[in-house]
């Protein structure tokens, strides 16, 4: 890691700061999907700014563990002890009012954009007990019976958990506006719905994060040669991904529009130049963590008495070994 051992924070403001897009219009045109904002002169230049980066994001993963043990400690706290999480909860320490929290990282991004890779390297760096990952593809029959919203609803993580949408509700306003496979109306209609649906979220203790894994055109062309030149990157390629590629124009203003429409404060967009993968992996791994700082989370007390169950341990043989140990780590 390049003798780093601490985290150390982005340049010029909070991550939060730097990619939040909106509130107002959106011009994703004037975001160098090569930039690298918030990045520090700590990673050097040249080659050497990805193992800086790649070091950094162990980093992180390990603060990030912490918070999202916390996160889950509270949840259950709240439940009471040997009930699980998502039972009804009774007020306790570090939650929003009677309701234990959440986290909801969604990300989009056009095909190759990286969402499969940030999920690996930054979700993948926090405990998979505590994770909640959902993928969403066409939806199926069943889920086509239902209101287009029915089937996000049942894939949110239960409370204490971090929860990852790989892609989303938004594919309702993207796809489905791009390919035609609504009339006009009705996906016009859906951007309300959406900001009703993340205000609900937020109103129960729902913490979303939205990240728009923003790649260049011609990076997106070097991503799929790729896949059609490595042998063990034929299953990731579909042609109907150069049918998509060709509504590129189509597809950006689908999402500048939807970036522009569904962006309040209590559920904002983040656009992250993702051409570099290691500033990518960086730049999200900074904004979970910045988003775990504003929860102000904390493990919650102990609801027993801790003098007595630990002369209770030594009354039945106890020799008071583990508190040693303990204090010695």
């Amino acid at each position: 890691m390049s003798g780093v051992d601490e985290v150390v924070r982005p340049e010029g403001g909070s991550m939060r700061e730097l990619l939040r897009a909106g509130p107002g219009a959106v011009d994703l045109a004037a975001v160098d999907p090569r930039s690298t904002p918030g990045l520090p002169a700590a990673a050097g230049r040249g080659k050497g700014r990805k193992e800086w980066a790649r070091g950094q994001v162990e980093l992180l993963g390990a603060e990030l563990g912490r918070q999202q043990e916390m996160l889950y400690a509270s949840a259950k706290g709240a439940a009471g002890p040997g009930s699980p999480t998502s039972a009804p909860t009774q007020a306790g320490a570090h939650l929003d009012g009677d309701r234990p929290r959440r986290v909801l990282l969604v990300l989009q991004a056009m095909d190759c954009g990286g969402k499969d890779g940030t999920v690996k390297r930054v979700a993948g760096a926090m405990n998979p007990l505590g994770l909640h990952i959902r993928s969403f593809g066409p939806p199926t029959e069943e889920e086509r019976r239902h209101d287009f919203l029915w089937r996000i609803r049942r894939a949110l993580p239960p409370p204490g958990y971090v929860g990852v949408f790989n892609r989303s509700h938004y594919e309702d306003v993207l796809i489905a506006r791009v390919e035609g496979l609504v009339d006009e109306a009705t996906w016009r209609g859906r951007y309300e719905s959406i900001n009703d649906f993340e205000r609900e979220l937020a109103d129960n203790a729902v913490t979303v994060v939205k990240v728009m894994l923003h790649i260049s055109y011609a990076e997106q062309g070097e991503r799929l040669m790729e896949r059609l030149t490595d042998p063990t990157k034929y299953w990731k390629y579909n042609p109907s991904d150069l049918d998509t590629r060709a509504r590129w124009d189509e597809y950006q203003a689908a999402y500048a529009e939807a970036i522009e429409r569904c962006g309040p404060d209590d559920a904002p967009w983040f656009v992250v130049p993702a051409d570099r993968k290691w500033y990518r992996d960086w730049a999200v791994a900074h904004l979970l963590r910045e988003t775990f700082d504003g929860l102000d989370l904390g493990y919650p007390p102990a609801d027993f008495d801790i003098a007595r169950e630990r002369d209770r341990l030594r009354s039945e043989g106890g020799t008071g070994q583990g508190e040693r140990q303990v204090n010695e780590r």
